[in-house]
């Protein structure tokens, strides 16, 4: 029983953060503490700027690329490519308004790795749980964002008119500040592998030291965007909207929350014991937990809004699949720790 309480609690601390941000950035609009036009423009500033920053300090602060579990990296891209069309296929079946197929695609393979799963794999995890997740997210956040800008770009019609083609879907790609972030920490990581080092150990330059006024700055950017996005989501966010839209919601939120990482857990367990293709232990599903089984990325309704997508139904998409994971998160520790994989 004490088990018990203590997994729930977990969750409850994982989750509840995020729910509470969420509701005061809801009560500060609805109190006109601030209005609708600074919360629209905040939202440009996260996804322009907070997020990117966050992006490129994760990154930059993976210590090396010589020790990947090449296996663990491989199976999370194939599972997220492969939910990507799986949710291609149930959205052209289930969804009939193109504004809102691209948010419940995106809602099906992108999970909020950046701001939920990478604490949540460390608090798994410890250490190594934090480090294969910290890998895992070089390659994992740039594939969300990708597949993102396709999911938002495919079934909306372009200013013109017209269906974006493959040379406007790979600008908004080129564009997406999001990536961006994350090619920038890719390339000084890349280059601080060629930086000679000190007889202590440390690099002769490096951002934190020789350029720290700059790495702080950053940092500190890096620091206010998960609190920030969230405050400035609960202000976008109508429970209104709930009624007219709830069978799109509870396709979403079983997709990204039950569906998902029900079958790419369990399929990762069921090859690592009976197949030599992988052989994940304990290590490996704090990540895997924490990159399939959080909600969806609240960055998805901000780029939604800024795609001209239904960002109403994105914003709800966050909210219900944060409540909704408090619940499947308890039940995904509790299974893994009674069947000694956590």
């Amino acid at each position: 029983m004490r088990g018990k309480m203590d997994t729930l609690l977990f969750a409850l601390n994982a989750i509840l953060p995020i729910i509470l941000l969420i509701l005061l950035g809801y009560l500060l609009k609805k109190k006109n503490f601030l209005d609708e036009v600074w919360f629209k423009k905040g939202n440009k500033l996260i996804f322009r700027v907070c997020l990117p920053c966050m992006l490129f300090v994760n990154v930059y602060s993976i210590e090396s690329f010589t020790d990947i579990n090449w296996s663990v990296v491989v199976y999370s891209e194939i599972a997220i490519f492969a939910a990507f069309f799986i949710g291609l296929v149930m959205v052209k079946l289930t969804v009939p308004d193109n504004r809102q197929k691209g948010v419940i695609l995106q809602c099906v393979f992108r999970s909020n790795f950046a701001i939920i799963g990478l604490p949540l794999a460390e608090s798994l995890g410890g250490a190594e749980g934090k480090g294969i997740a910290a890998v895992l997210s070089a390659f994992s956040i740039p594939t969300f964002n990708i597949l993102a800008v396709i999911a938002l770009t495919m079934f909306v019609d372009s200013e013109d008119g017209h269906k974006a083609n493959l040379k406007d879907v790979l600008l908004k790609i080129a564009k997406n500040p999001l990536i961006i972030g994350v090619i920038c920490g890719l390339v000084v990581l890349g280059i601080r592998s060629f930086i000679p080092v000190n007889a202590d150990g440390t690099l002769v330059f490096s951002l934190s030291g020789s350029l720290k006024f700059f790495y702080d700055a950053v940092n500190n950017l890096s620091k206010i965007s998960s609190p920030l996005a969230l405050v400035i989501l609960g202000g976008l966010f109508d429970f209104a909207a709930v009624k007219g839209m709830w069978k799109e919601i509870v396709i979403g939120t079983v997709s990204r929350v039950v569906a998902v990482p029900l079958i790419v857990i369990g399929l990762a367990i069921i090859l690592s014991k009976y197949t030599t293709f992988i052989g994940f232990d304990a290590t490996v599903y704090p990540a895997l937990i924490a990159l399939f089984g959080s909600p969806v990325a609240v960055s998805s309704a901000i780029m939604a809004q800024e795609m001209e997508n239904d960002g109403i139904l994105a914003g709800q998409l966050v909210v219900w699949t944060s409540i909704a994971s408090i619940v499947t998160t308890f039940l995904a520790v509790f299974i893994l720790r009674t069947m000694g994989l956590l």
